[in-house]
């Protein structure tokens, strides 16, 4: 419609007699304004559209869409999902959380997926699989020690301060020949990106309950995370054989959250069991298998694996090795594998006893040793054909995540500077933390940049998986940034480097001790408060004014004592009129340090005379207290 309209403007204005010259520049000139309007209404379209790769963080995104965190957080609860700063949003989450700032998605590695040819399943090759089964609740409530008894292992001995700080994946036989595969996640509060990727790689989860407890804040986290990943839910109220346990109460707690269990009328299947004792387990486990069952899983063994990264590693003997979950096919030996933008052969598969495999069917967790680095937790694998293949994939995804990366960066504004100014005393710390497992430098990188305060903002500005070396110690240099490894140890190079260029490195094995260090840190970086402490208070009685010395108060202190070096402020009729400097302090003749209650004194106030009969003189001194969080 509007192309007739300018074309019939056109006809109308065109003055007839001219050469076909100039009809003909002007045509050209009519063409170069339409293209260049058409470039103008696509750069705007441009700028409503974000480019990104399959996995951006929450704070990543609203870097990109120019607004805070917090508000993408809260989005993402009003849609039902607890995610935390660091958590790595999924496409559809993405999606709906761009359109409510009014920006639309555009995935820049779908291509790329497509690029990976799958096989296609017939039902004739569908087999029922084992149920991979998610193990979560709040810490200390009993997760672990479940699963050492469905395994008939002690895992807890293993694990620093007494807290799973990895996920655990363990296939188990239970009866008549039936496989489950457990996942363990951890329950500290740090950990909530890696328990919700264990819900979304899950079939079914078991939510671990004390019975001795509440229904604790990790525990509804949990609950959350597993409905938002539409996975069926079966309660487990845990240590039922302590005293002071009360399995109702629980059932209670569940019930005002609309969870009501099978014994109180509703849909969800509950089990009483103590773990340490082993108490009805077995009955807990037929519950499982039958919600299993229900689901009717099935999968095809015969075409090349698909699956999930769990977790990854640098094993000092074995070099990057990564905790893999088959969703179908089966990995074998010699298969060429990628995953996010690591690719490799698989030299060696271990399962979770240690025991060496040739192969892994659907719903089976191993180890993988011979990948060229460590892929990030969540990240999906696929088998190539060959290595020129899985080459290219991975360069187009390092691209892409660089590209990525080079958007994500959020650059000074002129707004920023200003809100520094504004707040005056503004301090950043850089933090780089390396690690030996991935979900564990994602939960502490982002349990450190929640520590961020309007006066003093945490960076992570680089967090990977293997030991410190000598590239981290020199961007720490470059950038003044301290370095955290955990669970892991610097290089002999990146530990003489760092001497020499006076770098902090602090290693942990606990993520509280990382956590509340760096938090005595970030106080000791705050200015301290200066606060007043009223020392004594005098009345003026009577005035006398002398020549070449002004004004002399003779005084009676009513409170305290009044000290030579200290401020002092002058009251009268509750209004502070003067505040300054004694010129002197005397007791009759003398010159005193200090006068004590009850005892009188002359004083004078420095380059102040109107003192007044009846007026209070308030002496008082500063003291510096140490800033809190």
């Amino acid at each position: 419609m509007q192309k007739q309209i300018k074309e019939t403007l056109a006809r109308l204005t065109s003055k007839g007699g001219k050469s076909k010259g100039s009809k003909y520049r002007r045509e050209k000139r009519d063409m170069v304004s339409v293209r260049q309007q058409q470039e103008l209404e696509q750069q705007e379209i441009d700028k409503q559209t974000i480019k990104v790769t399959e996995f951006v963080s929450a704070s990543e995104l609203a870097t990109m869409m120019n607004v805070s965190p917090t508000e993408v957080i809260e989005v993402c609860m009003n849609l039902g999902l607890m995610v935390s700063i660091n958590q790595r949003l999924d496409a559809e989450t993405m999606a709906l959380v761009a359109d409510e700032f009014g920006y639309k998605v555009e995935f820049v590695s779908v291509e790329l997926q497509e690029a990976i040819k799958q096989d296609e399943d017939s039902p004739a090759d569908l087999v029922h699989r084992s149920p991979i089964v998610t193990v979560m609740g709040h810490v200390d409530h009993g997760k672990t020690s479940l699963l050492d008894y469905i395994r008939h292992t002690n895992v807890i001995a293993g694990e620093a301060g007494g807290i799973t700080q990895h996920i655990g994946a363990y296939n188990v036989e239970v009866k008549e020949g039936k496989h489950i595969t457990f996942l363990d996640t951890p329950g500290h509060e740090a950990f909530t990106a890696m328990r919700a990727r264990g819900a979304k790689i899950t079939d079914v989860a078991i939510i671990v309950v004390a019975a001795d407890d509440n229904i604790m804040p990790q525990t509804v986290e949990a609950i959350n995370h597993a409905s938002a990943a539409g996975v069926p839910i079966v309660f487990a109220i845990n240590k039922v054989d302590k005293p002071g346990a009360n399995p109702e109460k629980i059932k209670e707690g569940l019930a005002n959250m609309n969870y009501l269990v099978e014994d109180w009328g509703g849909k969800y299947q509950s089990q009483e069991i103590s773990a340490k004792m082993g108490t009805n387990i077995d009955k807990l486990l037929d519950k499982v298998l039958l919600e299993a069952e229900l689901l009717d899983l099935k999968a095809n063994p015969k075409k090349k694996a698909t699956g999930t990264v769990v977790e990854s590693t640098l094993d000092k003997g074995r070099g990057y090795t990564a905790t893999v979950l088959v969703h179908a096919g089966t990995l074998k030996q010699g298969d060429i594998m990628i995953a996010g933008t690591n690719f490799g052969h698989v030299k060696a598969m271990f399962n979770e006893r240690g025991n060496r495999i040739t192969e892994a069917g659907p719903s089976m967790p191993v180890q993988v040793i011979g990948l060229n680095g460590a892929p990030q937790a969540g990240d999906y694998f696929n088998i190539m054909e060959s290595d020129r293949e899985a080459k290219e994939i991975t360069n187009k995804r390092e691209q892409l995540q660089r590209m990525q990366g080079l958007r994500t960066q959020k650059h000074i504004t002129l707004d920023e500077i200003g809100r520094r100014i504004a707040i005056g005393n503004f301090q950043e710390l850089n933090i780089i933390v390396k690690g030996d497992v991935d979900g564990s430098i994602e939960a502490l990188s982002d349990s450190l940049i929640k520590l961020s305060t309007p006066m003093i903002q945490v960076n992570v500005i680089h967090k990977a998986v293997g030991q410190i070396s000598e590239s981290d110690i020199l961007l720490a240099a470059a950038s003044n940034a301290i370095v955290i490894g955990f669970q892991v140890r610097p290089s002999m190079g990146a530990r003489k480097l760092a001497e020499k260029e006076e770098i902090d490195i602090r290693l942990y094995s606990i993520i509280y001790s990382a956590i509340n260090e760096i938090k005595d840190a970030m106080e000791g970086m705050l200015s301290p408060e200066l606060k007043e402490e009223i020392v004594g208070s005098t009345e003026v009685l009577e005035v006398f004014k002398i020549t070449k010395v002004g004004t002399v108060a003779g005084c009676i202190v009513r409170e305290g004592k009044v000290v030579r070096n200290n401020k002092v402020r002058l009251i009268r009729d509750g209004i502070v009129v003067y505040t300054g400097e004694l010129e002197s302090l005397k007791r009759f003749k003398d010159d005193a340090k200090e006068v004590l209650n009850g005892f009188e004194c002359g004083l004078n106030i420095k380059n102040f005379n109107d003192i007044k009969v009846g007026d209070i003189v308030e002496s008082f001194t500063e003291v510096e207290v140490k800033r809190k969080l």
